[in-house]
């Protein structure tokens, strides 16, 4: 971990904070919520010693990068925008892609807006889904799962915030990144996104104090509004990519999710994934990986295993 380089780098009108190691062919992962580069320490370590150049940027709102305050500062072209940035101050043309959660919409979006800048895609958890032109997506959700779905909750500025507030950082990292259940997550204002506090929290044997530790310190920083404000921006993400509605994502993809993972099990995924619809949209798709018995952080959960699998496919261009 020590061999991790790190750099301050201006793009796109702020700082972002850039995690590095290796040589050789460029590989930029992105992360989700609440995580942050240090998600892909595993991966980074793998590859590198394997011959690639592994590139992991806290995103715009997260750890060592800048957090403008608006929920309109985080559409995909802030984000995208932001990538491109990176890529251009480190001098590179294209890179292979990962991403995770978050990471991964904006891994489709960057292959949407920018295919020229991609050799291949390695994304995880949270499948392409087109845009439907007759519902804003937060408007679909209320309608599917409910207010409570966790994305609506998200939705009202300083709410979630608050609600995080009266949790100890440090528990509510360990809630999110060992929930392990597979169901759409409803988080009920009467019970709260911290739960009962003197409910034990079991630790699995691959998240570490000490990993807890470093998220906490970076959010106790930071704070969570960056990383909400990705859920806040959903419907202007709606509202401005109208010029790419039924665009293909033109890029070759391998796609890698637990069935476990809450999004795997969201209503209408599965069938999306095994039936025509994913390979519909995702023409360049060339497999599809579900992991038995794991969830959603499936590259801390499984880290030998995911590395291998970007290893097993990029190694192909």
């Amino acid at each position: 971990m020590e061999k991790i380089r790190h750099r301050n780098i201006q793009a796109n009108g702020i700082n972002i904070h850039v995690a590095e190691i290796g040589d050789g062919p460029a590989v930029l992962l992105l992360h989700g919520f609440p995580e942050l580069w240090y998600s892909w320490r595993h991966q980074m370590l793998f590859l590198s010693s394997r011959g690639y150049r592994a590139i992991a940027p806290d995103l715009r709102g997260f750890g060592d990068s800048d957090a403008p305050p608006s929920a309109a500062s985080y559409t995909v072209f802030h984000i995208i925008g932001d990538l491109i940035g990176v890529l251009d101050a480190l001098g590179l043309d294209r890179v292979f892609l990962v991403g995770h959660d978050w990471g991964a919409v904006m891994a489709w979006n960057f292959c949407l807006l920018r295919p020229d800048r991609i050799r291949a895609l390695v994304n995880t958890s949270v499948v392409f889904q087109p845009r439907n032109p007759k519902r804003k997506p937060v408007e679909s959700m209320r309608a599917i799962l409910g207010d409570d779905y966790y994305i609506c909750r998200f939705q009202e500025p300083g709410e979630a915030e608050e609600e995080f507030s009266r949790v100890d950082t440090a528990r509510l990292i360990k809630k999110f990144l060992t929930l392990r259940n597979p169901a759409p997550p409803r988080v009920p204002k009467a019970v709260g996104f911290g739960g009962s506090p003197n409910k034990p929290i079991t630790m699995p044997s691959w998240l570490s104090e000490e990993d807890v530790s470093y998220y906490a310190s970076k959010y106790n920083q930071k704070g969570f509004t960056g990383g909400l404000n990705y859920y806040r921006a959903l419907d202007l993400n709606w509202e401005l990519t109208a010029p790419w509605t039924g665009v293909q994502i033109k890029v070759p993809v391998k796609f890698i999710v637990g069935d476990l993972d809450t999004t795997y099990n969201t209503p209408g995924v599965k069938e999306y994934i095994h039936g025509s619809g994913f390979l519909k949209h995702v023409p360049f798709l060339q497999e599809i990986v579900i992991m038995e018995g794991v969830a959603h952080f499936l590259n801390q959960e499984k880290p030998e295993e995911i590395s291998q699998h970007i290893y097993d496919y990029i190694q192909r261009f």
